[in-house]
């Protein structure tokens, strides 16, 4: 898989949320909400057509990363894991838990 980094801001689509670069990896959700769009093939790339809403589904724990976001698109249904970010809100990721 080729990483292209890629830590722009941006405006969240899911919340109005101001997001900025992180700093330290490529930026790929909203640290608020946790949405993203589908907007990469390979991560980083911005290539993919489909521009659908990323949205969180679940939240998985690894031993080595920490926590994972599952995002399932809202246009085409592909699933997408990311890590989460420091900054993320850690009361959005407990409900999107407790969801599961």
């Amino acid at each position: 898989m080729n990483f292209k980094k890629n830590d722009d801001g941006f405006i969240c689509v899911n919340c109005g949320n101001i997001v900025k670069p992180l700093g330290y990896s490529s930026r790929n959700h909203c640290p608020n909400c946790l949405h993203s769009l589908h907007v990469d093939i390979m991560p980083g790339d911005r290539a993919n057509l489909c521009k659908g809403l990323l949205c969180p589904i679940d939240i998985q724990t690894n031993s080595k990363k920490g926590f994972i976001i599952v995002h399932k698109c809202n246009i085409c249904g592909h699933i997408v894991k990311n890590k989460c970010a420091q900054d993320d809100n850690y009361n959005t990721i407990l409900k999107i838990a407790k969801k599961q």
